[in-house]
């Protein structure tokens, strides 16, 4: 048997990846204590898996698609900026992500339920539809005045929107470059 470091995602548009990368230009030089995201893995995380035995993968498969079998595509629009804990201080720097017809969030609480019948250990927090920009090189940094600056001046900033459609299932691949992915499965909404 043999493990895969594992998540489900949602891909992302050109265009807004474009916006986002414009904004990372922005902010980077402001504080070297952020490692960014490459512009080619942007995604929008569901749930991260961790390491996963490659038999299973077939059964996180089906539990996807038992989630995503009732949800037809849905519209997400993407704007401004944001901090995790907070955006005062934050560890992680984000792009917002608005969910008018609430099927993002469904769809992750559904994920959730199913996986975590799977035996998969349920995300203790309530999911916050976000795309990662960076986070702090060390979990006890956190962001410089300036960049939490600058992501003030972006709070209103429209980076535009999409429409979601498929679901992907990832592999992660970690070396000194930084991760890679690879698609495994496409579950696309209908």
């Amino acid at each position: 048997m043999q493990t895969i470091r594992s998540f489900i995602s949602i891909p992302v548009p050109p265009a807004v990846t474009a916006a986002a990368g414009k904004i990372m230009k922005r902010l980077k030089p402001l504080d070297s204590g952020f490692k960014w995201v490459p512009i080619d893995n942007f995604h929008l995380t569901l749930k991260f898996l961790g390491e996963v035995d490659n038999v299973e993968i077939p059964d996180v498969c089906k539990a996807i698609r038992r989630v995503t079998d009732p949800i037809e595509p849905f519209e997400l629009r993407f704007a401004g900026t944001g901090g995790f804990p907070n955006a005062e201080k934050p560890r992680i720097l984000y792009v917002g992500v608005d969910d008018p017809t609430g099927n993002l969030v469904r769809l992750v609480a559904g994920l959730e339920k199913q996986l975590a019948e799977l035996g998969f250990k349920p995300e203790p927090r309530d999911y916050t539809p976000h795309l990662t920009l960076g986070r702090t090189r060390s979990n006890s940094r956190r962001a410089g005045e300036e960049l939490v600056a600058a992501m003030s001046d972006l709070a209103d900033t429209q980076l535009g929107e999409m429409v979601v459609d498929e679901v992907h299932l990832m592999a992660s691949f970690l070396d000194k470059a930084g991760p890679t992915y690879q698609v495994m499965d496409t579950i696309e909404l209908d």
